[in-house]
């Protein structure tokens, strides 16, 4: 029975993720921030443990808390800060950066051991906005960008080991994110200071015009999960796989456009004003 360790499976991608690996056959181990999660899990017959990819000492433990042989680490764990880049505390900044981007490093630098002993594989979720920057989610973006930056040079460095490193695309999915998705452009709205909040008024407006849209969207985190599996299943897996064929498509022609032009796309399919 192959063995796979999930970081943030609580809620969302990752409960997907670990819920359908468990499914077809995999010994999953789901990390998780607190108790009430892993008692959770447990009772769905998940294996967890506790693991904020923010602290060193969850970090540290995983050696103790994980099956001798692991074949893989699914590095999911993430969030959003929201707001116009020039609004954002350094300290929010460090955050989404901490949490999206070193935490998701380490726990991977963690498990290499014993992945290099299994010939495991390494998967990180990222985003189609790890290759598409939107307005507003800038902080997000550029954690995605980074994220995806750090995947390829580690699937460089660990050829000589045969660890395929994947990542993971996906847009809008069917998540606590997105059904949710108004309370966020609200806190963004109500987290401006006050001398600055009448300049994005037309941002955050044109920002809450797209939610409706993007919530009809949004595909079932279980399609993530799928693409997951074939990125741990395929012989040879490929070191990208974009979720779903509309956002392949976009992908495409977002790539192809001058930059001017792709700008100019963007203000109007995200409804901001330029």
């Amino acid at each position: 029975m192959p063995t796979v360790l999930v970081t943030g499976a609580s809620r969302g991608i990752g409960h997907a993720i670990a819920t359908h690996l468990a499914s077809r056959g995999w010994d999953v181990t789901a990390g998780v921030r607190n108790h009430e999660d892993a008692d959770r899990l447990r009772a769905e017959g998940i294996a967890s443990v506790i693991l904020d990819v923010t602290d060193s000492k969850d970090i540290a433990a995983l050696g103790n808390s994980l099956p001798a042989q692991l074949d893989a680490v699914v590095n999911n764990a993430g969030i959003v800060v929201g707001g116009p880049m020039e609004t954002l505390a350094p300290e929010e900044l460090r955050r989404q950066l901490d949490v999206n981007v070193v935490g998701q490093i380490a726990v991977a630098q963690a498990v290499l051991p014993r992945l290099r002993a299994s010939r495991g594989r390494i998967v990180f979720i990222s985003s189609l906005n790890g290759k598409i920057s939107f307005p507003l989610v800038g902080a997000y973006c550029a954690s995605k960008f980074a994220l995806e930056a750090a995947a390829d040079a580690m699937r460089l460095e660990l050829k000589p080991w045969r660890i395929p490193v994947v990542v993971i695309e996906p847009a809008q999915t069917d998540t606590d994110m997105w059904r949710t998705a108004d309370a966020m452009a609200e806190g963004i709205a109500s987290a401006l200071p006050s001398d600055t909040r009448q300049l994005y008024d037309k941002h955050i407006a044109g920002l809450k015009k797209t939610i409706p849209t993007s919530q009809k969207m949004a595909v079932p985190p279980q399609k993530v999960a799928a693409v997951v599996e074939k990125a741990l299943t395929a012989r040879h897996p490929r070191a990208r796989y974009v979720v779903g064929a509309g956002p392949k498509m976009q992908l495409a022609l977002m790539n192809r456009l001058p930059t001017g032009v792709r700008d100019r796309v963007l203000l109007a399919v995200a409804k901001q004003p330029g």
